[in-house]
């Protein structure tokens, strides 16, 4: 039987908590890590009635992706239904995490769900991250330069975008002289030695510095491993907000709404007025989008296609792209699905563990 700590270090592989808005709050809310569990519930939010259902099938955790917790809780005393919510999963014993922007920020995660209900190909980034990224930079003897390099990919570095194993290497001369009570692998106490070294250079996400940099340092040579750790301002090619596809085949209009509709079980799309040609390229962003209005616009996209836009926003279309709103329950709805579809594969090391699909609407908008 699993512990939820190691379901959170599983799901963090897929969006790492690093991705997150500042001002949000994913990661594990209510619980206990070491806590055992042999069943997860997983729902687009949390509410009193998603806890019961969690109670009633036996699951103790629910992942969701809207976490229940975003503001301060001053007191817990039942008085809204975030406290009530809080207050019966306490009871119950039953933990709660929460997996949102991180999700909507990694290019596998809402986004390219949303391309795919679409049929979208080519899917990029609509505003890739900033401050993501570093650089690892050491130097090893020529003999040992491959060993290193390998680990650090195995531990994740040098992926750029859809490339992986990139790294650079320069060969120069390296020198040191061995100190007492040291046990140097080359030179001699107290001489100062002169070896033919690599200098190895490799991109690394932030959130992988510590792997790879122990990885380096577990097959590293050297007593004392010389590297320096540069943060780069280089946007993230695979990271960001929004998203941005093409259909293989243009469509108007009305067979776009039709589309939308059945895709994302939309009741209504409210939108600015319609493309004068046929719609090609359309960009998107789970949940509140109206931030990305502007790269949108510069993508040349035919459509933005989000939610929660309100009534003066619409007028940032200015004419040169279509807004099309489909609320934000509908357009984020499948990434439920798909986080069981990937909690799937974790179920195959622990052949007593079930992960299942909340029943409970949740989405407080009914449409008349």
């Amino acid at each position: 039987m699993p512990r939820i700590q190691q379901i959170i270090d599983f799901l963090e592989q897929i969006a790492p908590p690093a991705l997150q808005e500042d001002y949000d709050n994913s990661g594990l809310l209510v619980g206990e890590p070491h806590a055992e569990v042999d069943k997860v519930l997983v729902s687009l939010d949390v509410t009193e009635a998603v806890v019961a259902e969690a109670v009633a099938l036996g699951a103790g955790l629910i992942v969701s992706h809207h976490p229940i917790v975003f503001r301060p809780l001053r007191r817990i005393t039942g008085r809204n239904e975030v406290e009530r919510t809080v207050m019966a999963a306490l009871r119950a014993g039953i933990g709660l995490y929460a997996i949102h922007t991180n999700l909507d920020n990694v290019a596998h995660g809402v986004n390219a769900m949303m391309c795919r209900k679409l049929g979208l190909e080519g899917m990029r980034v609509l505003r890739p991250a900033k401050g993501t990224l570093a650089k690892v930079v050491t130097f090893v003897p020529h003999s040992h330069a491959e060993v290193v390099r390998e680990a650090m990919f195995a531990a994740g570095g040098g992926h750029i975008g859809a490339y992986d194993q990139c790294s650079f290497s320069h060969g120069g001369e390296g020198t040191f002289r061995a100190g007492a009570g040291t046990t140097p692998y080359v030179g001699s106490l107290g001489e100062q030695h002169r070896e033919a070294e690599t200098r190895i250079e490799m991109v690394v996400e932030r959130w992988n510095l510590g792997r790879v940099v122990a990885s380096m340092k577990r097959v590293h040579p050297y007593e004392e491993v010389a590297h320096d750790v540069i943060m780069l301002d280089n946007t993230h090619p695979s990271a960001g907000s929004g998203g941005v596809g093409t259909f293989a085949e243009p469509m108007d209009w009305d067979a776009f709404v039709t589309m939308v509709k059945s895709a994302f079980g939309a009741p209504m799309v409210r939108h600015t007025a319609p493309p004068k040609g046929s719609i090609k390229t359309v960009a998107l962003c789970g949940g509140t989008g109206s931030f990305l209005l502007p790269d949108a616009i510069r993508s040349g996209a035919d459509v933005f296609l989000s939610s929660d836009f309100k009534y003066h926003e619409f007028f940032g279309a200015e004419g040169r792209i279509t807004i099309a709103d489909i609320g934000h329950a509908e357009a984020e709805g499948g990434i439920s699905q798909w986080l069981v579809d990937q909690l799937a594969e974790f179920q195959l090391g622990f052949p007593n563990f079930a992960v299942l699909l909340s029943k409970v609407r949740t989405n407080p908008i009914h449409v008349s």
